[in-house]
């Protein structure tokens, strides 16, 4: 599995794994620290203005991150995939808050198990529930420096 930045022309692929407009998932990449993990048939340091990346296909892309950081706090904004790949994407903003010595904070479904494992995996802790989003409920979890 590679780990790579989201572009945007893998906006496409980001609105189908994530159920959104291709529009929003392209600003998010625009807005937002966005990684992908993809199958690892691409080769990360091929040259990505060749048609390596011209447009995702929605299959070669096991899942998505974004987050930011703010003040002392990195925030995932969004994160969606396989299970293995939750983890591996997860751990992208553990280590640049390690780096800079800050918390992660992280709101999801209480019933989406492939992230709640794989915060749980990585030492993140339960910090009661977190705001509803269109009605839904969510949990958040923290972890701290």
């Amino acid at each position: 599995m590679n780990v790579r930045d989201a572009l945007e022309a893998d906006a496409d692929a980001l609105a189908s794994i994530a159920d959104s407009p291709t529009d929003v998932m392209r600003n998010l990449v625009h807005d937002r620290t966005v990684r992908v993990a993809e199958d690892g048939t691409h080769d990360p340091n091929a040259d990505v203005s060749g048609s390596q990346y011209n447009g995702s296909d929605p299959e070669d892309l096991l899942g998505f991150i974004s987050f930011d950081a703010k003040e002392d706090t990195v925030h995932v904004t969004q994160v969606d995939g396989t299970a293995d790949a939750c983890k591996q994407l997860l751990a992208e903003p553990v280590r640049f808050a390690e780096s800079e010595s800050m918390a992660v904070e992280l709101l999801t479904s209480p019933d989406s198990d492939c992230v709640t494992n794989a915060a749980e995996d990585l030492g993140f802790e339960r910090h009661g529930r977190g705001p509803q989003f269109d009605g839904a409920p969510t949990v958040r979890f923290r972890l701290e420096p």
